[in-house]
């Protein structure tokens, strides 16, 4: 078993029972309605015991922050890697008349993954949680998180008390290689990946970020218009580095930009980035301002 130790924020959100549904509310709870006509996926269908991976878009479609969504019975936790304290303070202006409320509950976060991860997590909270499904004891939630790498992996945060001695530092995974296994998955990552830019329908999170058919929310139009013109012309890929590669330069072919460079592994010798789909052919190689990059597979083949 590996374990990683990961800077997450948390933030409640609540409120209370609307006494009139107003024209338009999507929910009769005034911060499900809230998350839900913000956030790309659907909030208002969540089961108490789920969580579900959304992005917070702009009006053009950008993604400015992503959360995992964890749904109590009377309340949602936003697990994010934005600060809380900036989250709160743009959620507070985007609320308007409605009551809804917010609350920094940000604690140590420690993601569990590999072989031995669901046996400790069984030990430890006597059972093991189905994908993106959470389960609690005494303080501490465990949650089943396939997404963050692509294999099957543990959140826990909350209070991690009863974690006390149980880890290993020969088993802790640092920020550095947990960075490189992202990259070499092709998980796209707010700020680097799913940035201005570019849309995240480039980025194959369709399938587990957006529900196409829930209805309005900020950037819906957007991503509409690119999902409704078919195939992207760019799609993020993975790229073996020859040299160096830094993060925002040009991919070149025959002098030519054909893509951009979004994030470079701290470890070296592997990227991602951006190509114009036209150029996406496995093994082609590509110039850089100081090496070269060699396609090795687009998101589309691990999605």
């Amino acid at each position: 078993m590996r374990w990683v130790n990961l800077r997450r924020f948390k933030i409640k959100v609540f409120g209370k029972p609307a006494k009139i549904l107003m024209k338009g509310m999507t929910a009769p709870e005034e911060h499900t309605h809230f998350l839900h006509s913000l956030l790309t996926n659907n909030i208002k269908a969540l089961e108490v015991g789920r969580f579900n991976y959304n992005l917070w878009l702009r009006q053009n479609g950008q993604p400015v922050g992503d959360f995992f969504v964890y749904r109590f019975k009377d309340h949602f936790l936003l697990d994010t890697e934005k600060p809380a304290q900036e989250v709160i303070q743009e959620f507070e202006k985007l609320k308007l008349s409605l009551k809804v409320y917010f609350e920094d509950l940000s604690s140590d976060h420690i993601f569990l993954f590999g072989e031995g991860a669901k046996d400790f997590v069984k030990d430890l909270v006597g059972e093991v949680p189905q994908e993106m499904s959470f389960v609690q004891k005494d303080g501490l939630i465990v949650s089943n998180n396939p997404l963050r790498i692509r294999e099957e992996g543990f959140d826990l945060f909350g209070d991690l008390t009863s974690l006390k001695g149980k880890l290993t530092e020969k088993d802790q995974v640092s920020q550095e290689e947990f960075e490189h296994l992202r990259i070499e998955r092709i998980v796209p990552r707010i700020g680097k990946d799913l940035r201005a830019g570019f849309s995240p329908l480039e980025a194959c999170v369709l399938k587990y970020a957006i529900d196409m058919n829930k209805g309005c929310y900020v950037g819906q139009e957007a991503i509409a218009r690119v999902y409704f013109r078919g195939r992207t012309p760019r799609v993020l890929a993975l790229f073996e580095i020859e040299g160096k590669a830094v993060e925002g330069e040009d991919i070149l072919a025959q002098g030519k930009k054909v893509g951009t460079i979004t994030s470079v592994s701290p470890l070296g010798k592997l990227a991602l980035g951006y190509i114009l789909r036209a150029n996406a052919k496995k093994g082609e190689e590509f110039g850089l301002s100081e090496g070269k990059a060699v396609l090795e597979k687009t998101c589309e083949e691990v999605s």
